[in-house]
């Protein structure tokens, strides 16, 4: 099982535009994020998870031709943004993309993405399956997706666990019967935005707080803004089995 960061950045991505400070100014390619988005390979089977509004640029980035199945973790556009540059995927694999998520983001990809789901489609239009999801496990061609309900300010939104591996983005509160599903994990992906406590996502002490309560082996910290600092002044003073992720890291799980 390998994980691929497409794109470790906030909702602005980094540098943000009309930015000067040093992390948006910086030549460091670790310093250059765009909005957060991953991609799953286990075996033969590629799960997307959040098809931000970057995902054309990160598709041909990284070389991706095949994707069986989306993961949607909320409905904000910096993670649903992307889902129309899906359609090459359709046309090559010949099929509709499976995309799993709360009922209620689901909902909005209809509504945002009606031309998709017409009686009488124009031809070209991107292939859609909706699948949602509540609190039970549920499959992907064999594959155990165990469902992460955590906050995001007051809006419910989804994490994920899948073997001993958890991906949870955009969340400032995790409850103790979910952190009870993240226990045994090798390898958790949790979000941190800045240094400053945020009203809606985790800052980096309180994410630092959850690994160290949850104790996975290893942590990768992403949805990270400009406003947490130079990629090679921070990740040096975390803990050793914690880093900060970057768009282009891959991880063997």
């Amino acid at each position: 099982m390998t994980l691929t960061f497409l794109g470790t950045g906030t909702s602005q991505g980094v540098p943000v535009i009309g930015c000067e400070c040093e992390v948006c100014c910086s030549k460091n390619s670790y310093d250059k994020r765009l909005r957060t988005s991953a991609l799953l390979k286990i075996g033969d089977i590629h799960i997307l998870i959040d098809p931000g509004p970057d995902l054309r640029q990160q598709f041909l980035i990284h070389h991706v031709n095949r994707v069986d199945a989306v993961l949607v973790t909320h409905e904000h556009k910096d993670h649903i943004g992307g889902l129309d540059d899906i359609r090459p995927i359709n046309f090559s694999m010949g099929s509709p993309i499976h995309i799993y998520g709360m009922r209620r983001a689901l909902q909005v990809i209809e509504k945002d993405y009606d031309y998709a789901f017409q009686e009488f489609r124009y031809p070209g239009v991107p292939s859609f399956q909706l699948h949602p999801v509540y609190n039970d496990p549920f499959e992907i061609q064999g594959i155990e997706i165990i469902p992460i309900h955590v906050k995001h300010l007051s809006l419910p939104i989804l994490g994920f666990r899948i073997g001993n591996f958890a991906y949870i983005t955009d969340a400032n509160f995790i409850p103790q019967k979910e952190k009870n599903k993240l226990q045994n994990l090798h390898t958790l992906v949790i979000n941190a935005l800045r240094h400053e406590e945020h009203y809606s996502h985790f800052c980096l002490s309180q994410a630092l707080g959850i690994i160290h309560e949850i104790a996975p082996k290893y942590s990768y910290l992403t949805h990270i803004s400009h406003e947490m600092g130079l990629y090679d002044e921070i990740n040096p003073t975390l803990p050793d089995h914690v880093s900060l992720a970057y768009d282009g890291l891959k991880v063997e799980l």
